[in-house]
């Protein structure tokens, strides 16, 4: 059997046989079953007595055939990946030449045409050449499909199920099949419901996702499960299947791509990756109109602060592909923002794009910035936003956030920038810290100034430079964390299970949301172009994660034994609950699902530059019980938690 080997591994080894090999085979198989059908038809003596004549007929009706393989196209194919499609142009081949050969032959038996070096097949031997024809091309060609499933299981090829059984299910499924070498074998489908279980699909059994799921994947030797990319959303609900595969070590793969995916075409197999928690963490599809929302921002010049930031380099991303006149790009970490610069020269080298390093309190700077480019929208994502580091350094949070927030405003209504974007914080709402009190303010002066602008019984009109009436409309976006971001919690559990624990978790109970940074920028953008103006749009953030279940998650997808979870107390200024509207604050509904506009206090603008103008002065006496004292005094609600500060709301004070 030495040689069937060295032919398999020859012939698999290749991309294809030439097409004339396969045609060869299949002209083979046709007089093979010409010749059964004569024999069965006018028995064995006289077979071998008329055997020329007989296969001078059987030529001649070969070239039928061959006419219909070329029609057809039975050959063109790559016997190895055979379908169903395959099958039934062979059929319809083999139909249409017998059909001919048929007519053909009734034509001349009615004649009075003498064959001497020829025998045509009669309808007793056409019905033979039917179907034996059809089923021996049908057996070659699902055969070869076999071997070449078989001989491509190797060393590393591991049984998987396929989370999924619909178009999407069957697609990977198919798309594995063909993949060389061969790194998964189907081995199972799993139904997201109860409607199709201990029926079979591609020849392999369907499970329900139920906690039977481990045992039946053990009892069919399956190690992986791959999550169609249609089901992905569903299969995040599911905690409990999902927490039970991860503890039993079965690896859950997904595409990278999943929402560019649509179950039927071709993908690599390198886009196949093992889950990271960010992959299963309960979340919508977020749908947004993107080509509507790059309509209006194509040919606009656009400024991002903070574009070397999570948020803002994805940002900038995403307005790129839509052709703006000029991307304007600001951040003051020169090292990020360089690498920002090489991306965008790489990757987008078609629209004109300026990298600044500078900060937005540089108020000289960022005048000139603004009179040279007069951009068109300006989306400001520029902030500091640890809030430990702003429980200590509270002077520092009320010139860059604050002040410098002012600063881009202000700006923005001189040089007639049409909208101004403010990315705020979900911290914002009822803050218990610092860095939440100051994007609170910012909120508040740029609604103010918002209000004033478009007040038509104002007296004292805002003016641009050129001395025509101010026309920028500005708009807020609040949002919880971003999956991803720099000093999230995700990055640190990282790299503590890497050093082997602890992984620190500041309370039991603390739950955070959780977006991801692709979906939180589109979602800006949607918001930014529908305001019409001293909104605050809040997001739908989805479903709250506790994070030390978030915490147990990672630890147990990454395999590593005994990590201990410490549990080390509130920081200065956590919340055990985020929120996204206070208390006393209502929403209401937008176009978009997952967007609502914010109903809050608002301010006078004369009132809200007043305080920021104070409260600015007073940062540079760096005495931070002063400095958020006045914060506590602008943002009544701001209420310390795990602070120093909590002495400012004794009622003494």
């Amino acid at each position: 059997m030495k040689w069937i080997n060295n032919f398999t591994n020859w012939y698999f080894s290749k991309n294809a046989l030439p097409y004339w090999c396969i045609m060869l085979l299949d002209c083979i198989i046709v007089m093979f079953s010409g010749y059964v059908g004569w024999y069965y038809t006018i028995g064995g003596l006289n077979f071998a007595k008329y055997f020329w004549l007989l296969t001078w007929g059987l030529l001649i009706s070969l070239i039928f055939f061959l006419f219909f393989f070329k029609i057809f196209h039975t050959y063109s194919g790559i016997i190895r990946y055979s379908s169903f499609v395959d099958l039934r142009r062979v059929a319809y081949a083999v139909i249409c030449s017998t059909f001919l050969i048929w007519i053909t032959f009734e034509i001349f038996h009615y004649s009075d045409i003498d064959f001497k070096y020829f025998v045509l097949p009669t309808r007793r031997v056409i019905f033979y050449m039917l179907f034996f024809a059809t089923v021996l091309m049908w057996f070659v060609r699902i055969a070869v499909m076999q071997l070449y499933d078989v001989f491509r299981i190797t060393e590393i090829t591991q049984g998987a199920f396929i989370y999924g059984i619909k178009e999407g299910g069957v697609g990977l499924a198919r798309n594995l099949q063909t993949q060389d070498p061969q790194k998964y074998k189907v081995v199972g489908f799993v139904s997201p419901t109860d409607e199709f279980p201990g029926k079979l699909l591609m020849g392999q059994n369907i499970y329900h996702d139920n906690l039977d799921l481990v045992k039946n994947m053990k009892k069919k030797g399956a190690t992986v499960l791959i999550v169609s990319p249609l089901q992905a959303n569903h299969f995040r609900d599911r905690s409990e299947i999902v927490d039970l595969l991860v503890k039993n070590n079965i690896k859950i793969m997904m595409l990278s791509r999943e929402e560019e995916w649509d179950g039927k075409s071709d993908f690599r197999q390198g886009q196949l990756h093992e889950v990271d928690i960010e992959d299963l963490l309960p979340r919508d599809k977020i749908e947004v109109d993107m080509d509507a929302i790059g309509e209006l921002l194509k040919g606009k010049k656009i400024l991002i602060t903070g574009a070397a930031g999570s948020i803002g380099s994805e940002m900038a991303r995403q307005i790129a592909v839509y052709k703006p006149a000029e991307l304007i790009l600001i951040d003051q970490a020169e090292t990020p923002m360089h690498d920002v610069r090489l991306e965008m020269a790489r990757n987008y080298s078609y629209i004109k794009v300026e990298t600044i390093v500078t900060s937005i309190t540089n108020k000289e700077s960022m005048e000139k910035i603004f009179s040279e480019h007069r951009p068109d929208y300006v989306f400001h994502a520029a902030a500091y936003k640890h809030v430990p580091m702003m429980e200590d350094n509270p002077g520092m949070a009320v010139q860059n956030n604050i002040y410098g927030t002012r600063v881009i405003a202000d700006l923005a209504v001189k040089y007639g920038t049409k909208k101004f974007v403010m990315i705020s914080t979900d911290k914002a709402v009822n803050p218990t810290n610092v860095m939440g009190c100051s994007k609170r303010i910012c909120e508040i002066y740029c609604q103010s100034l918002d209000r004033a602008i478009h007040d038509q019984n104002r007296e004292e009109r805002i003016l641009q430079v050129d001395g025509s009436p101010a026309i920028t409309q500005f708009v807020t976006t609040r949002f919880g964390n971003v999956l991803g971001s720099s000093g999230s919690v995700i990055p640190i559990f990282k790299e503590q299970i890497q050093k082997g624990g602890p992984v620190t978790v500041t309370d039991p109970k603390i739950i955070r949301y959780f977006m991801l940074i692709p979906e939180a920028c589109q979602l800006v953008l949607e918001a930014g172009t529908m305001g019409k103006g001293g909104e605050i749009f809040v997001f739908d953030m989805g479903k709250p994660v506790r994070i030390v279940d978030l915490a147990r998650r990672m630890i147990d997808l990454s395999g590593v034994k005994n990590i201990e979870i410490r549990f080390t107390g509130l920081r200065d200024g956590e919340k055990l609950y985020e929120e996204v509207l206070s208390d006393t604050e209502q929403s209401k509904v937008t176009s978009h699902p997952k967007i609502r506009v914010a109903s809050v206090r608002e301010y006078s603008y004369n009132q809200a530059l007043k305080n920021e103008e104070e409260l600015y002065k007073l940062s540079f006496s760096f005495d931070d019980m002063r400095i958020v004292a006045k914060m506590k005094e602008i943002v009544p609600e701001y209420k310390s938690q795990h602070s120093k500060y909590e002495i400012l709301d004794s009622p003494q004070n």
